[in-house]
């Protein structure tokens, strides 16, 4: 049997100098690569984010004013439809009939679901009534809530967008019941011209806003909603919840700066100059960007930071994390290097050493297709050539005397157990002349696969001895454990059911089997325990043969 392919052990083969060297220049050379490559980067990136960060101010105050007009859109849609169904019109226009008013309620409602509001109100021009709408409601309790009065401040909405050229009217206010900052819109209900009527809703200013400048916690970034007259609806930089709560009154800008720029700047947006982009000379900012949002009258504004949008500083973090990047980079490739190329020679550089001594079978890089398989190969056949028995294909004498020598020293010194069989075929003479040599040689084979198997432990090993005789050296073994093994090797030779007519104890081939055991000494020598265990096949041999016999060294 050809000694089998190297399995790692399960010490791994230590990292040698070799690699040691190739993993700190590997470091050196990508730690430099980065100091190279972040002082590159530094210098390039102070002129790219300056140049493009009015450009990204511009087009976020852009996308934010876009949002913002989008929601609003929605709505004005919605009640734009609402104002124009000719449930509504028919109601305001008949107030006391019923009918259309449960018709006009029911559409109101449905209407109602689809808003980001949750009720709207109706204001009926010929009787002033102010009726309440909700998604539920009983259309057998549809009442009036109140009676709008044009001294009354709270009732202003309905009058103010009667008396409007327009539409409809935006505006920013609170709703009194709900203590909560809205953005309402009163839309006109109209027949031919005529005024029936006012529907109104208020969308949750946070609902409205809120998406659009919650990310504003940087030092060097501010977000604004400023409405036409310079009033500040929306200040990121006082951006929680009691800024859509208890703000009865709001600043303006010439309460919040004193830059002139700024100040002129929204001046001239006021004057209907349109979108305004300046740069600050003074102040915790560098550039504000005006963008109206359409439809609203109102404007959303961007004020950038102490130096550009992107301060340099905000890079250090990016900066870092290249570095660790490209350090575990190194790390990877070095790792990667190591079990590619340096691990499997140090495998093979540790079994050659061992090999050496004599002092396992296994060789490794066996099972590669690659240079180091093929080098292992080479050496496998060299190592074939001088420790393994041509013939059956396990160790041969020389290998077991070396090898016994240095398994002796190991177990001398720990005090271990050594086990040893010897043994031999029943008969073979006799089993060759019957059949010849070449059928004996078959035979041979056979009988030393199976002493082979039995020997399966790591640190057993089985050679031939010499003609048909066999030995199983079995370190660290005691006496069960090596009857054990030699009663599992004459079933497995029985079980090879090889016909021998000519064995006086069985009809097929048969071995004979001498066991011994004991605690290696130091003046002891392996000739001692082999001779010990030949003793005991020829008292197998003396009882019968087919057996194994059991003698203490």
């Amino acid at each position: 049997m050809e000694p089998r392919q190297a399995k790692k052990s399960g010490k791994a083969a230590g990292k040698g100098r070799m690699f040691t060297r190739f993993r700190n220049a590997n470091i050196l050379l990508f730690t430099l690569a980065f100091c190279i490559l972040a002082g590159v980067m530094a210098f390039a990136f102070e002129g790219i984010v300056t140049k493009t960060s009015a450009e990204y101010a511009g087009r976020y105050a852009s996308s934010s004013a876009g949002a913002f007009a989008a929601r609003i859109d929605k709505e004005i849609s919605l009640m734009s439809k609402a104002a124009h169904s000719p449930a509504v019109t028919e109601w305001l226009a008949d107030e006391s009939d019923g009918a259309k008013k449960a018709r006009a309620y029911a559409e109101l409602a449905g209407v109602v679901g689809e808003l980001y509001s949750f009720n709207l109100y109706v204001g009926s021009e010929s009787s002033l009534n102010e009726y309440r709408v909700e998604t539920d409601y009983n259309a057998d309790r549809i009442e009036p809530v109140a009676v709008l009065n044009a001294d009354n401040p709270q009732d202003g909405w309905y009058f103010e967008c009667v008396s409007s050229d327009g539409d409809y009217i935006l505006s920013i206010d609170i709703d009194h019941i709900m203590r909560r900052k809205r953005v309402w819109l009163d839309y006109k209900v109209l027949r031919d011209g005529v005024i029936l009527g006012v529907i109104c809703t208020g969308l949750e200013f946070s609902h409205v806003v809120g998406e659009l400048f919650s990310h504003y916690e940087s030092n060097f970034l501010r977000g604004l909603i400023i409405g036409a007259n310079g009033a500040i609806h929306m200040d990121s930089a006082r951006m929680d919840d009691r800024d859509f709560l208890y703000s009865l009154t709001e600043s303006t800008v010439e309460d919040e700066f004193s830059d002139p720029k700024i100040l002129s700047a929204v001046r001239s947006y006021m004057e209907g100059n349109g979108p305004a982009e300046v740069r600050l000379s003074s102040g915790p900012y560098r550039r504000m960007t005006i963008t109206p949002i359409a439809g609203s009258g109102w404007a959303v504004v961007i004020l950038s930071g102490s130096s550009s949008l992107f301060d340099i500083s905000v890079f250090i973090p990016l900066t870092v994390t290249v570095l660790v990047l490209l350090l575990a980079f190194a790390l990877f490739t070095s790792t990667a290097n190591y079990r590619l190329f340096f691990r499997p020679l140090g495998y093979l550089d540790r079994s050659l050493a061992e090999m050496k001594e004599n002092n396992i079978e296994l060789i490794y890089g066996l099972d590669r297709d690659d240079e180091l398989g093929h080098l292992s190969q080479t050496i496998r056949d060299l190592f074939t050539k001088a420790n393994v028995d041509a013939l059956t294909g396990i160790y041969n004498r020389r290998f077991m005397e070396n090898n016994l020598e240095h398994i002796m020293e190991a177990l001398s010194r720990s005090g271990g157990m050594l086990g040893i069989l010897m043994i031999d075929i029943d008969f073979f003479k006799k089993y060759n002349d019957a059949y010849g040599h070449e059928q004996g040689d078959v035979c041979l084979r056979s009988v030393a696969g199976a002493v082979a198997a039995a020997a399966g432990r790591s640190g057993d090993f089985a050679a031939r001895y010499g003609g048909e005789e066999f030995v199983v050296a079995l370190p660290n073994t005691d006496e069960n454990g090596a009857c054990v093994i030699a009663g599992k090797l004459l079933e497995g030779v029985r079980g090879l059911n090889i016909p021998h007519p000519d064995n006086a104890s069985a009809p097929c081939v048969t071995v004979s089997v001498g066991v011994t055991t004991g605690k290696v000494a130091y003046m002891q020598t392996w000739e001692d325990y082999v001779q010990r265990a030949d003793e005991a096949l020829y008292a197998s041999k003396q009882s019968g043969r087919n057996r194994y016999t059991y003698k203490a060294f």
